[in-house]
């Protein structure tokens, strides 16, 4: 009767931590995780789209930047990256915010690892669409512009919808250099309950939720497009 007793309260006091947890957690989801995952991606995407078109283009010194920066980026964890930006920085007089530390950071991975989808998605669009361009008379400019960006775009959609709903759990990242997110604020409620395993799992729990709802919106996005990539 006693152990009964006392796996009984164990199991209340379980259920009233993950309803007094649940709202904070998604709440810091809402105006934490998701604009941090939106803005590192749009920078992410422009830094990615510039890189692409210097690793394309025929000048020798760009397509060398372009790179070196991928290979950097791609070759080392981005969790040392995050601490080379906040901690390894400010030993050289630079201080920058934990916020905005992890968007350069973040954005930083985003555009190596985008770039190259970019790159091979422009990469795929038939080279007769070029010399069709040409021969009517487009530039380079145009002839990207108008006809190969659009169905790069389609092509690349699936991949690039794959690296933003990866980007949403690498958020957790940013916890580790201060910044207000998600599992930051899991990591303060389990430091005051020491329920470490049941708010971690219910923080991973509204994780997946987030995702999954990502992947319904990429699954119906790439429905939409599928009609006009090239088969």
């Amino acid at each position: 009767m006693v152990l009964s007793s006392i796996l009984q309260q164990d199991w209340s006091n379980s259920i009233t931590i993950v309803k007094e947890s649940f709202l904070p957690m998604v709440k810091t989801a809402l105006t934490g995780t998701i604009p941090l995952t939106i803005i590192t991606f749009i920078v992410g995407l422009v830094l990615a789209f510039i890189t692409a078109l210097f690793r394309l283009s025929g000048n020798k010194f760009l397509n060398a930047i372009a790179r070196v920066y991928v290979s950097i980026i791609r070759g080392t964890p981005l969790l040392v990256q995050l601490f080379i930006i906040f901690y390894g920085l400010p030993s050289i007089g630079l201080t920058i915010s934990p916020y905005i530390s992890a968007i350069i950071g973040f954005s930083l991975s985003v555009g190596a690892y985008a770039s190259e989808i970019i790159r091979g998605s422009i990469q795929s669009i038939d080279k007769g669409q070029w010399e069709a361009a040409y021969s009517i008379g487009m530039t380079y400019n145009q002839t990207l512009k108008r006809i190969i960006i659009p169905q790069a775009a389609r092509v690349s959609l699936p991949p690039l919808s794959n690296t933003f709903i990866s980007l949403v759990k690498d958020t957790s990242l940013a916890s580790l250099i201060l910044v207000t997110e998600m599992f930051r604020t899991a990591q303060e409620i389990a430091a005051v309950n020491y329920k470490f395993l049941l708010v971690y799992a219910e923080a991973g729990f509204i994780y997946w939720i987030i995702c999954f709802f990502l992947s319904i919106i990429q699954g119906r996005l790439e429905a939409r497009v599928e009609r006009y990539v090239a088969k």
